[in-house]
C-alpha cells in the first residue's frame, strides 16, 4: 500500500498544492517555515483522521478562510481507495472513503497505517505519562480496532464517573449506587486494556531494542518498563480501596488511565542520564519497531513520515535510520529536510525510486 498522489486546499499555510508520489521515497526540502511539516501532517490526516501536532481541526485552516480539505489515493496491487477530509468552521469533520462518509472515524484507523518520527516526540520522554500513553494506546490501535472501542468506552465512563464525583463534594452528599453503575464499566474494559497492553509491550520491546542496537552499534543497552496499578491489585479492588481518596479528591485517582512507560538507558532513566543523541536514537527506535509492529499484526506495509530527521542525528545515522526502514520494507517514506543535496546523497545510495519536492 502507498499514498499515490495528495491535494491540500486551505490547509495551513497552503492554499492549493498537488503531489504525485513515488511508491518508494519522497523528499520535501526547503527553507524553515515553507510548510514542510505540514505536508508530512497532512498525510497523517488522511491515514489516522487528525493532526500529528495535535492541533484542533478548526487551527489547520488557512487564515481567512473557512475550510480546509485533503484528498488523496491509497493503492495497492489489488485497490485504491480514494480519502477525503473536509473541515469547515462550526461544523463537524466529515471524513469520506470512495465517496461514502464515515459514521464513526473510528472505522477508518488501521486501514492506512502510517507512522511518524518527529522533532515532537522529544515529549515522550520529557513530559509526562499521558504523552506516553497516547503513543501506547496508538500503536496498538493501529493494529487492534477493538481496542480503541475498549478506550472510548474506558475514557467515557471515566469522564463521567469524575463529574460524578465533583458532584458529590459540591452538594455535600454521595450516592453510592449511581457510582457502582461508571465503576461496572471501569472494571469491564479497564481490565481487558491492562491485559492488552502487557501482552502488547512484551512483544514490542524485543523489537525496540534490535533496532536501537542497529542505530548505536550496539554498544547502549535500553529497556522499556510498563507499570500500571493493576500489576498489583484488580481493577475492582482498586476502585473500592482508593473510594474515600476519590471523594476528597473528587477524580479518579487510580486504574489504567495512570499506567506509564518508562525508559530506560543501562538502567536508568534516559530523560536524565541520556545524550541528546542518544535520546533521538531511543525516539527512532521506538518509531521502527512500531512499524515493524504494525507490519507483523496487519500484514500492510505502514507509510512512515520523517520530519526534520538531522535534529540531533548525525549523517551516518540517518543514512542508517532510511536504510533500515527501506530494506526491512515497511513501506512508502517521506522525509523532510533543509538541505537538498544532503538528503538527495543519502537517498541515492539507498534507492534509485525517490523524488525531491522543493518548496
Amino acid at each position: 500500500m502507498y499514498l499515490k498522489n495528495l491535494r491540500l486546499f486551505n490547509f495551513k499555510n497552503f492554499s492549493e498544492k498537488n503531489f504525485t508520489f513515488s511508491e518508494k521515497i519522497n523528499c520535501f526540502v526547503g527553507n524553515n517555515g515553507v510548510g514542510k511539516t505540514n505536508i508530512l501532517d497532512a498525510i497523517h490526516y488522511l491515514s489516522l483522521t487528525k493532526s500529528y501536532l495535535n492541533y484542533s481541526d478548526q487551527n489547520n485552516i488557512r487564515f481567512h478562510e473557512v475550510f480546509f480539505s485533503l484528498e488523496g489515493n491509497f493503492t495497492d496491487e489489488n485497490n485504491e481507495d480514494n480519502i477525503k477530509i473536509q473541515v469547515q468552521s462550526g461544523h463537524k469533520k466529515i471524513i469520506k472513503r470512495n465517496s461514502k462518509t464515515y459514521d464513526k472515524l473510528s472505522d477508518h484507523i488501521g486501514k492506512y497505517p502510517c507512522v511518524m518520527i518527529s522533532p515532537y516526540d522529544r515529549n515522550l520522554i520529557s513530559e509526562g505519562s499521558e504523552y506516553r500513553r497516547k503513543f501506547m494506546d496508538g500503536m496498538i490501535s493501529q493494529i487492534n480496532p477493538d481496542y480503541l472501542h475498549l478506550i472510548l468506552r474506558y475514557q467515557k465512563a471515566l469522564a463521567q464517573r469524575n463529574a460524578l464525583l465533583k458532584l458529590f463534594l459540591a452538594n455535600m452528599y454521595f450516592d453510592a449506587i449511581s457510582l457502582e453503575i461508571y465503576d461496572a464499566e471501569l472494571i469491564e474494559n479497564g481490565t481487558k486494556i491492562h491485559r492488552i497492553r502487557n501482552e502488547f509491550i512484551s512483544s514490542y520491546v524485543p523489537k525496540f531494542r534490535k533496532f536501537y542496537a542497529s542505530l548505536s552499534q550496539g554498544e547502549e543497552e535500553v529497556s522499556i518498563q510498563y507499570i500500571s496499578n493493576l500489576e498489583e491489585k484488580d481493577m475492582n479492588s482498586l476502585l473500592k480501596e482508593n473510594l474515600n481518596k476519590d471523594r476528597a479528591a473528587a477524580y479518579t485517582t487510580g486504574g489504567i488511565h495512570k499506567d506509564d512507560l518508562i525508559f530506560k538507558l543501562f538502567q536508568y532513566p534516559i530523560k536524565k542520564f541520556g545524550s541528546q543523541g542518544q535520546q533521538k536514537s531511543f525516539l527512532v527506535a521506538l518509531k521502527l519497531a512500531q512499524l515493524q509492529t504494525i507490519k507483523e499484526y496487519s500484514l500492510k506495509s505502514p507509510v512512515l513520515l520523517m520530519d526534520d530527521i538531522f535534529d540531533k542525528l548525525d549523517d551516518h545515522r540517518v543514512a542508517q535510520l532510511v536504510k533500515l526502514a527501506h530494506e526491512e520494507e515497511f513501506g512508502q517514506i517521506f522525509l523532510s529536510d533543509t538541505h537538498k543535496e544532503r538528503t538527495e546523497k543519502i537517498v541515492q545510495q539507498i534507492s534509485s525510486d525517490y523524488r525531491i519536492f522543493e518548496l
